[in-house]
């Protein structure tokens, strides 16, 4: 009997231990076979997660962020031991000494769910197998990804420090909310750094990476604070908060930015605008969409915010005026329904393509309307506001079928109920308190605005429509527009350097060319004709004919030449046409190349950035070139400055760009832009296209230059009395106002290797130097050109003269003459009106038409 249970117990055990060995093979086949195809660790040594890039202003205050991962890195030395306690409490208490893999917690977890029938099952993974698998593996739910993980744990745990592992850890874990790692959601979640958290905060975040969405702080409240507090309960059985400590912290309420009782971190930042969103477009193509979003990159940006805002709200104030001028009311084209209208705040909050960020704008919601007033909701106001019937005085509503209705005589004329509309409030001039609340809307005219330091090329405001909540297309760097007149700059530079003077005298006389389109008879704003002019007069007045001349006399090409070499086009057609500005280009182009005139003719790239850095702080962008030789020196010299050495290319000679910047002046003091004079020397050109579908200004004092375009998205006329000088100038004038205060200006400076003769403004006659009046002007000449004068140095760009003209009138006036036509029939049956002959004793006698 003895023999027999021996011999039993020794076949069990037998087969205890064959199976135990071919479980021990089994599984070690199983690992040997999945550890051959695991990932190396070694590459989480130098593992650089997607981060936040970030935009500072030049004073470095914090403008923007962009993210497709919103993560800021923190190296394990700077988040707190609080943080970290919570984090491994709610996820692995045993982190600092298991090999990777935690047994006890293993069979803890298969108990419970052995005890449950699967119920209550729950995970049983270290923070080390987390790692491996939200790192090196998928999230794949299956026995192989198990396995896997298994395996790299001690191999993690091998290849990296328990510092290491857990930093990774927590700058990698999803906590909701598009939050990554414990720095991005402490501001997500309490508009905190980790180091201002309390106890119940870190808690509270230890208590998301099981399941975020489960755990919001609204809509699962009370499921958040009983897992806050399991996460409290074991920090104190961890050793990690003394009892009252944590008791007080279980005893807190769950105060969120989520749940309304904290303003939100983006509160604090200004709203994004066309400035920001510009520096992403840029940077996203020259680093790469992928390196700007998740690079951690720190941009430092050329704005001054304080001129920001000026060209935002003069560029508004110009567009509102001329939309409101035209009094048509459009509204905002979107409604709250009856339903909406019983929860009007909420619904109101919820609608996205408002203008809100306009200063002084609120959204509202038209509650009801009485005989000549209309009740609103705003939006943020406890009170509901009211608008009077003289505030809807200046508009008349469109018709369905296109037609404009009678002008509006109280609110109901315009609005109806449940209408979503901007208000703004108006208030006293005398002591800035409410007065009413006013309807508003956003112009149906656009535009762009930019202003850049004419020596660097930064860029200091720019403002690329009315409101970029409205529309985010960048009406200053992406629209393509027709400069006008603004690019005949660029054509006079083209004729000084190729030998003309400021005293040239270019004919202003009709011109027929023949095209395959047919005949094209440009003509003068005036629609009137004055005779020979000198050049400053051509400028000064914007004389189209007088252009196409100079252009046609020095060639396209050349003109085109010029005009690409400062950087307006990449390829300008060389079609006369094109000399007065037909060709579309942007108005960031067109403001950094005035800004070479203004400069003295050295390239400047127009920038929105000044440095950029990597997540690890070093420079990979820097704008400045120049070379300062003192900047490292200890001391300099009583009264000596600073020596900056620039190396920029020149695109145009130092005299013509004098000259030119000079005859702008002339456009500013005397000619087409008046209104735009500052308190210090200030140079500029107008420009209006045909039918005045955009209209531009583009000045420059010493330091600064700014340029500003009008126009509609689809391009149609502005009507009578639209012109550069009429709606561009003031929006100038309001901005640069301010910068002359901050920034000043001199007078322009006057290169080497030239002199100045008086001359007659009109005429072009040589004046003696003491010569004095209104028609005198003081032009500056090469060194050794011998210029010739008046009527001796006409240029008619071959076309002739083929009108009676006086021989120079003074400015554009009613001496000009108007052009006298005949009607002839052509070859080939069309009839046309072409100018009369000249008759004798004329400036024009004898020249062919």
């Amino acid at each position: 009997m003895l023999r027999f249970i021996v011999s039993v117990v020794g076949a069990i055990f037998s087969m205890a231990t064959l199976g135990l060995a071919f479980l021990v093979l089994t599984v070690g086949g199983i690992f040997y076979m999945y550890g051959r195809e695991v990932p190396s660790p070694e590459s989480l040594k130098t593992y650089a997660p997607p981060t936040i890039s970030r935009i500072y202003s030049a004073e470095g205050q914090l403008m923007d962020e962009f993210a497709t991962e919103r993560r800021l890195f923190t190296p394990i030395g700077d988040i707190p031991p609080l943080v970290q306690q919570a984090f491994v409490s709610a996820e692995d208490k045993n982190f600092f000494t298991h090999p990777g893999y935690d047994l006890r917690g293993i069979a803890a977890a298969a108990w419970e769910a052995f005890k449950s029938r699967g119920k209550d099952a729950r995970g049983a993974s270290t923070i080390t197998q987390q790692v491996a698998k939200n790192f090196l593996l998928s999230g794949d739910r299956t026995a192989e990804r198990k396995i896997k993980e298994l395996i790299l744990a001690p191999r993690l745990e091998e290849a990296l420090s328990k510092d290491r592992i857990l930093e990774l850890y927590l700058n990698e874990i999803f906590l909701g909310q598009n939050s990554y790692g414990v720095a991005a959601a402490a501001q997500t979640y309490f508009n905190k750094t980790l180091s201002e958290l309390t106890p119940a905060e870190a808690a509270t975040l230890a208590a998301m990476p099981k399941a975020p969405s489960d755990y919001h702080p609204v809509r699962n409240r009370e499921k958040l604070l009983d897992r806050r507090n399991y996460v409290l309960n074991e920090m104190e059985q961890n050793g990690y908060l003394d009892e009252p400590v944590g008791e007080a912290a279980k005893a807190e309420p769950l105060r969120t930015v989520q749940g309304g009782e904290i303003p939100p971190y983006r509160a604090a930042l200004p709203p994004r605008d066309y400035f920001t969103d510009e520096i992403r477009r840029q940077l996203s193509g020259t680093f790469g969409e992928e390196e700007f979003f998740s690079g951690g990159l720190a941009i430092r940006a050329t704005e001054d915010p304080e001129l920001q805002k000026l060209a935002a709200k003069a560029l508004r104030t110009g567009l509102e005026k001329y939309d409101r001028d035209q009094g048509v009311w459009r509204g905002t084209g979107k409604r709250l329904t009856a339903a909406e209208l019983s929860d009007w705040r909420k619904a109101l909050s919820d609608v996205a393509g408002l203008a809100r960020d306009v200063e002084g704008w609120k959204a509202a919601v038209v509650l009801s309307l009485g005989e000549d007033t209309a009740e609103v909701g705003i939006e943020g106001e406890e009170a509901t506001g009211t608008i009077p019937a003289k505030d809807v005085t200046w508009a008349r509503k469109r018709n369905a079928d296109g037609s404009l209705g009678r002008k509006a005589r109280v609110p109901a004329d315009l609005v109806e109920v449940g209408d979503i509309v901007m208000v703004r409030a108006i208030t006293s001039d005398e002591d800035g308190s409410f007065v009413r609340w006013s309807l508003r809307q956003v112009p149906e005219i656009q535009g762009g605005f930019m202003a850049m330091d004419v020596n660097t090329g930064r860029v200091i405001a720019m403002q690329g429509g009315f409101s970029y909540m409205d529309s985010v297309f960048n009406r200053a760097t992406q629209a393509l527009r027709q400069p006008g007149s603004s690019f005949k700059p660029f054509v006079y530079a083209a004729a000084l350097d190729s030998g003309f003077t400021p005293a040239t005298m270019v004919v202003d006389a009709p011109i027929v060319v023949d095209t395959p389109q047919g005949l094209w008879t440009p003509k003068n704003s005036s629609n009137k004709f004055y005779g020979p002019a000198p050049l400053r007069i051509g400028i000064e007045q914007s004389r189209n004919l007088m252009t196409i001349r100079l252009a046609q006399d020095v060639t396209m090409e050349t003109v085109a030449g010029y005009a690409e070499s400062f950087g307006v086009y990449d390829h300008l057609q060389p079609l006369l046409a094109n000399s007065l500005g037909a060709q579309e280009t942007t108005l960031f182009k067109m403001v950094a190349a005035y800004a070479m005139f203004a400069n003295g003719g050295e390239r400047v790239e127009p920038t929105l950035v000044d440095r950029v850095q990597d997540r690890y702080g070093k420079t990979i962008y820097r704008h400045d070139a120049r070379s300062c030789e003192d900047c490292a020196a200890e001391s300099l010299p009583p009264g000596a400055g600073l020596a900056i050495t620039s190396n920029r290319e020149r695109v145009m000679n130092a005299i013509t760009a004098y000259q030119l910047t000079s005859m702008m002046q002339g456009v500013v003091d005397h000619g087409t832009a008046t209104g735009a004079r500052l308190d210090v020397p200030t140079a500029g050109k107008t420009g209006t296209t045909n039918d005045a579908k955009d209209v531009w200004f583009i000045g420059f004092t010493s330091n600064t230059v700014a340029g500003c375009y009008l126009g509609y998205d689809n391009p149609r006329t502005l009507g009578p009395g639209a012109f550069g000088g009429t709606l561009c100038v003031p929006i100038f004038k309001e901005f640069m106002d301010e910068v002359v205060k901050k920034y000043g200006g001199t007078e322009f400076k006057v290169p080497p290797g030239g002199h100045f003769i008086k001359i007659d403004r009109y005429s072009g006659a040589q004046l003696p130097d003491d010569a004095s009046g209104p028609n005198v002007v003081a032009e500056y000449f090469r060194d050794g050109e011998v210029p010739v004068f008046g009527l001796g140095a006409l240029v008619d760009g071959g076309f002739g003269m083929g009108q009676d003209l006086p021989l120079f009138a003074p400015g554009e006036s009613d001496i000009g003459v108007s052009v006298e036509t005949e009607t002839v029939t052509t070859g080939d049956g069309q009839v046309k009106e072409v100018p009369k002959k000249a008759t004798f004793g004329s400036a024009s006698s004898g020249g062919l038409y």
